[in-house]
């Protein structure tokens, strides 16, 4: 499958068939897509609450949606699994130091000492860019976040696997439900993936998008 077929195939789910589910193998392939997504200077500030028990969705729905967006409740009780992203409250220099870690771990410095100086130097860089000039660090990881939720759409649209991102959810009380912010996490957006009902009407509407010559500048 192409692309652009992929992307043609991949819709916002309303439906979702609650007997239907993800299985473990399929599962595995989406999680290793998170953890392998792109960030800026390999940052990584994300964690992923992963429910698939009908309890944890329950207590999903409870904090999340039930009161505000209680029309997103049935995506979230619904669907096979629901990932809630977060977001690091910080990127200190402890978590630095394990990124730099990982990576070298991972065999990143096969140059030596001098590729990770240069590495961490450059990371920090931007980061304290962010923290201390542009003064917008909780956005820009919010950004890398969902660099993370883009790539997870894509990948489950390659599979064969529906999908509807969630900004309807109220990040504070999920982070009270979670105990997330005593983690060093914040509640941002959540994705609820399964497969769809025989009936969910968005599902057979044709896409809508502005007209390339309206949106590509070539030059």
């Amino acid at each position: 499958m192409t692309p652009t077929a992929i992307m043609q195939q991949r819709y916002s789910t309303k439906n979702f068939d609650p007997a239907r589910k993800i299985s473990a193998e399929d599962w595995n392939e989406l999680e290793q897509v998170l953890r392998f997504s792109a960030s800026s200077v390999n940052s990584q500030p994300w964690h992923f609450l992963v429910l698939e028990s009908e309890e944890a969705k329950e207590r999903f729905a409870r904090a999340g949606t039930r009161e505000k967006y209680d029309f997103n409740t049935p995506k979230i009780l619904n669907g096979s699994h629901v990932v809630l992203f977060c977001t690091r409250s910080t990127l200190d220099d402890q978590y630095l130091d394990h990124v730099l870690e990982s990576e070298a771990t991972d065999g990143r410095f096969t140059l030596g000492d001098q590729f990770s100086d240069m590495m961490d130097g450059a990371r920090r860089l931007f980061i304290d860019l962010h923290r201390h000039e542009y003064k917008d660090m909780q956005h820009w990881m919010d950004k890398q976040v969902y660099l993370n939720a883009g790539s997870l759409l894509y990948a489950a649209s390659s599979m064969g696997i529906d999908a509807v991102p969630l900004e309807g959810i109220d990040p504070v009380g999920l982070d009270a439900e979670f105990g997330l912010r005593d983690k060093g996490f914040n509640a941002l957006v959540a994705i609820s993936l399964g497969y769809r009902t025989d009936d969910d009407f968005n599902a057979g509407l044709p896409k809508s998008r502005l007209p390339a010559d309206e949106l590509f500048t070539r030059l």
